[in-house]
């Protein structure tokens, strides 16, 4: 069965220029960069470059990136750089959103733990949240504010440039988790002003287990594992310098990439969202068009969105119900319980993210397939009875 991949939030298939700028560090120049011999200054002179290749692909200095191994351990040293250099000043007061990863949600809840106060924002129906709402959240205390550049289930896109403005203006540090954006819309950090950035690798065909923190050079980031030099002294281990060549090979060709791309992903992404919009009772999550290229988030009332997937992969389509780090909880999804959806309506959720290798003819056998399967999924549910014969009322018209 030939299988159609529309996961791509979750992660992506690695390209070719990714695997072939990572095989020169696994079979012949595999040293460690730290030794002085030719093959570790071999190494080490592929992570110089590979810096400067990342660098120049977000409009940064070589010295501001910070090799991680992924979006989740940058997301952490970031808040943990905020929070302490916060804390020094007597400053605990860090503001956020309530659709943000859990990579960030979960580190703040340890930082309350440890005495910081935080403040969640609210977001709007379309997982929005405003410049004026920071800057109405802003204390003399407030430490940091960290916003995502766009949602990585309901593919919102955040006014950051905006949001970093006024943290600029008012004297707070900004950063934001751009783990789904990078390599998909066009970013520049200087352009966006923000302090700190996330991102990781295999969210736009590079490997997975490895990740940058852009540091603005006035900064320097907290140290998260001790144990040598690596980093300049923030991130200790020896580098990963196969995934940081092969990542960097990836990024380039990304963003290189994005106005190419990303006309075809609109156009695929728009025909679902009005294909799968033709199912009765049925809701776009997020934006309309305010929201990244390859990203549809759908609910569809009376049914579970496991069962969705299921039917789909017997179908040959692998697709998702929200986030992957997830995927294992039953629980719905905190981003749409967020922008107002009902428990019972947020359980029935389908994201499909598109990559530049999809078609439109694959588009159109996952709208027909879906529509069948929510027609036997209803079919069988007692829900689904419930509603049609009037004993509950629909919640999506």
């Amino acid at each position: 069965m030939n299988r159609i991949y529309v996961d791509n939030a979750a992660t992506t298939k690695m390209s070719k220029t990714a695997i072939n700028a990572m095989l020169p560090y696994l079979e012949e120049n595999y040293g460690n960069p730290s030794s002085l011999h030719t093959v570790g200054q071999l190494a080490q002179e592929a992570l110089v470059k590979a810096r400067e290749q990342v660098a120049k692909a977000l409009g940064a200095e070589p010295r501001e990136i910070y090799f991680t191994s992924g979006g989740s351990e940058a997301d952490n040293q970031a808040l943990l750089t905020g929070a302490e250099r916060g804390a020094l000043k007597g400053k605990k007061h860090i503001i956020s959103q309530k659709t943000e990863h859990h990579a960030i949600l979960h580190l703040l809840r340890r930082l309350e733990n440890q005495g910081f106060e935080v403040e969640l924002l609210d977001v709007d129906g379309d997982g929005n949240v405003t410049p004026e709402q920071v800057r109405n959240a802003i204390r003399e205390d407030t430490a940091l504010v960290t916003i995502m550049t766009a949602n990585n289930e309901i593919g919102t896109i955040m006014p950051i440039k905006e949001i970093a403005a006024v943290c600029k203006e008012k004297g707070v540090l900004f950063h934001t988790d751009a783990v789904q954006a990078v390599g998909h819309i066009p970013l520049n950090v200087a352009d966006i002003g923000c302090d700190m950035l996330s991102l990781s690798a295999h969210k736009f065909h590079g490997p997975k287990g490895v990740g940058v923190l852009y540091v603005n050079k006035k900064l320097f980031p907290s140290t998260l594992i001790e144990g040598g030099a690596q980093e300049r002294g923030r991130r200790a281990g020896t580098e990963n310098i196969a995934g940081i060549c092969s990542m960097a090979a990836a990024l380039t060709e990304a963003v290189s990439k994005i106005d190419q791309n990303t006309p075809k992903l609109i156009a695929m992404r728009d025909r679902l969202i009005s294909g799968l919009s033709e199912i009765p009772h049925s809701i776009l999550n997020g934006a309309k068009t305010n929201r990244l290229p390859g990203n549809v988030n759908m609910c569809f009332e009376g049914i579970e969105g496991e069962s969705i997937l299921l039917l789909l992969d017997q179908k040959g389509i692998c697709a998702s119900s929200g986030s992957a780090c997830t995927s294992g909880s039953l629980d719905p999804s905190h981003v749409l319980l967020a922008i107002g959806r009902p428990h019972e309506v947020a359980h029935g959720s389908l994201r499909l993210t598109l990559s530049e290798e999809n078609t439109p003819e694959e588009v159109e056998y996952i709208i027909k397939t879906v529509k069948e399967v929510v027609e036997y999924l209803r079919s069988i549910s007692p829900v689904w009875m419930d509603l049609q014969e009037g004993r509950r009322e629909y919640v999506i018209q």
